[in-house]
């Protein structure tokens, strides 16, 4: 008795779990909600269902591994579980009382988020809920979890505010924690996954947001209510933020391992990058796979016709639009710059390979993709990608269409079904090697000279993505006169020849630069390719939901063989010449672009990323 008052005056936060199991069976006043308690240690969500349907809800877990982290599943009629806690009989902890038969039940034990709290706050993370005295937000999804036997439901997640600056440092930390659910399933706003008003939490208390805080979601155990609700004539669960404490560390290093999380790694931690800033979104990626994308943004800095394009160079635009289009759906790409005003076809080699080459990446990954080309261009550039995907250099045929002005709304109804901004048709425009406007209005290749007559307006079309939800935009440019570089327009008009006239004024949301642009569009398809089979990045994409293993062979072999090679560029820079398609900077009807002969210029370029994207494969 005297133990029991000295735990009663002692602080909560001091105490062991097995005397916070102790006080809570005494049905100790001071304990509302577990959140706060027990730090280093994990906690656990409670289900407990009939022994046939056990297997079943075993399944589900495992296809589900971030919201059902499972710690321990007893045995048919065990009450104790030795693994987590001694001396504990979850019966006292369901009930409060021993109920009658228990034979033919089976308990499940699964992580709970609560066990990452102390590490977020020993990382400097605040957590809102704990300095509020609030349970957590838990929220109903618009997320299927995958099915499995009689169970299926929507994703719960939990919501923490957390400070922007301080995103890293709560990913890495609960990453390293995948009992406690790992690393957050969504970054940014609610409305992406379902959520229309954080102020209504489904489960668990509101909890506010301090300014400069931003919405981080992870999945949550409470999905297994949900799964129960409405399967068995019987189960019980525990109440959401009432959890069962366990003597477990919270530490990585833990004995109990879900086998479907990666053991932590250096290189396997994740790093937080904004995409998207209307609707905001946050993404994911491995330090690994980051660092191989920066190297490929590095190989194709490199400026052999000595243009000045490191100048424009910004870190990470390549791997921000590599992220944006890993999270989109359906795809408009354009290219085309008709530099060669004096001759017909006036359009040059550069940019049409770039944008095969993105295009055939986008579709192997199961993305929609549309070309937009000029009416003027329209069925020569047909004929080109029927020939690209009769020999192999494009997965497969895609639609081509063109823009004109019609009117003031005709870029709103071009991007979204019957013009409804709520309806975009795209959630992502690309421009590679293609003429953008300048401040005068006007449309000048790198000598100056006036093209406008040769161009569609389809700079308009990314001008009013900036007002589209949902829309983000990527331009990919090595002078600075192309749809996009307005992102960079002030170091374009004072550090690039004739910057000051030529500059493109309409910026995209990431500015990929290039030494040529096809070697940016090449980079974009190898970064793609590289998020894909990125564990950190898939896990993210599929909210952490599936069985699957990160990449089966059968995809892996479709993605190595979309990847630019220096065949099918070498095949479809034929085709262009055959067109009368001519180089860039010297007007040759040659094996050429921007003046660079493909052997050895751009061949090994081509191959040096290769190399550098295959030996990253699946690692990190």
């Amino acid at each position: 008795m005297l133990v029991c008052e000295m735990m009663k005056s002692e602080h909560l936060n001091n105490l062991s779990p097995a005397n916070l199991r102790q006080l809570i069976r005494q049905k100790d006043p001071r304990i509302k909600t577990t959140t706060g308690l027990a730090n280093g240690y994990q906690q656990a969500n409670v289900v407990v269902l009939p022994n046939q349907l056990a297997d079943d809800f075993h399944a589900f877990c495992r296809s589900n591994p971030a919201p059902l982290p499972l710690l321990y599943r007893s045995q048919s009629g065990e009450t104790s579980c030795p693994p987590l806690a001694q001396h504990a009989d979850i019966r006292r902890f369901t009930f409060g009382s021993r109920p009658g038969s228990w034979s033919d039940m089976v308990c499940f034990y699964l992580g709970c988020s609560f066990g990452f709290e102390g590490r977020l706050k020993e990382a400097g993370v605040p957590v809102r809920n704990v300095e509020q005295g609030r349970n957590v937000s838990m929220y109903r999804t618009a997320v299927p979890c995958v099915p499995a036997g009689a169970f299926s439901c929507p994703l719960v997640v939990t919501m923490r505010p957390v400070p922007a600056a301080l995103l890293d440092a709560a990913v890495k930390v609960t990453h390293l924690n995948p009992l406690a659910h790992g690393a957050p399933v969504h970054i940014g706003d609610p409305a992406l996954l379902g959520i229309q008003d954080l102020s209504r939490p489904d489960y668990g208390d509101a909890v506010e947001l301090q300014p400069g805080d931003v919405t981080v979601f992870w999945a949550c155990g409470v999905t297994a209510i949900e799964a129960i609700l409405s399967k068995p004539p019987l189960a019980f669960s525990h109440s959401p933020g009432c959890m069962f404490l366990t003597d477990i560390p919270d530490s990585p290093t833990s004995t109990i391992t879900p086998p479907t999380e990666a053991k932590p790694h250096p290189e396997l931690t994740p790093l937080c990058f904004q995409v998207s800033q209307n609707p905001l979104l946050y993404s994911l990626v491995s330090q690994g796979t980051a660092a191989k994308i920066r190297q490929l943004e590095v190989m194709i800095g490199e400026d052999p016709g000595e243009r000045g394009i490191r100048a424009l160079f910004v870190q990470d635009e390549l791997l921000r639009s590599c992220l944006a289009l890993s999270h989109s759906s359906s795809v408009a790409i354009t290219t085309g710059f008709p530099t060669h005003y004096m001759h017909s076809p006036p359009d040059e080699t550069d940019g049409p390979p770039g944008a095969i080459a993105m295009a055939t990446m986008l579709l192997s990954l199961g993305k929609q993709v549309t070309m937009v080309t000029d009416r003027r261009a329209l069925e020569m550039n047909r004929t080109i990608i029927d020939e690209a995907v009769r020999t192999g250099v494009l997965k497969d045929a895609i639609p081509l269409v063109t823009f004109e002005d019609g009117g003031p709304d005709a870029a709103r109804h071009f991007l979204c079904h019957h013009g409804d901004p709520n309806k975009p048709r795209f959630d992502h425009l690309v421009a590679i090697e293609r003429s953008g406007r300048a401040a005068d209005g006007n449309y000048y290749n790198m000598r100056a000279v006036n093209i406008k007559h040769l161009v569609d307006p389809v700079d308009d079309l990314f001008i009013a993505a900036k007002h589209i939800p949902g829309i983000g935009t990527t331009g990919i440019g090595d002078g600075g006169n192309e749809l996009g570089m307005g992102k960079v327009k002030e170091k374009v008009q004072s550090l690039m020849p004739k910057g000051g006239l030529i500059a493109c004024e309409v910026p995209a949301d990431h500015a990929v630069t290039a030494g040529v642009s096809n070697w940016g569009g090449y980079a974009v398809a190898c970064g793609l390719y590289l998020l894909h089979t990125c564990p950190a990045h898939l896990r993210y994409l599929r909210k952490g939901l599936g069985l699957e293993p990160v990449t089966s062979t059968e995809q892996l072999q479709d993605w190595t063989t979309n990847l630019p090679s220096v065949e099918k560029e070498e095949s479809f820079l034929s085709t262009l010449v055959r067109f009368g398609i001519r180089s860039g900077k010297t007007g040759h009807l040659a094996m050429e672009v921007d003046g660079l002969t493909f052997h050895p210029t751009h061949s090994d370029m081509i191959t040096r990323l290769l190399e550098a994207t295959r030996g990253g494969r699946g690692t990190f």
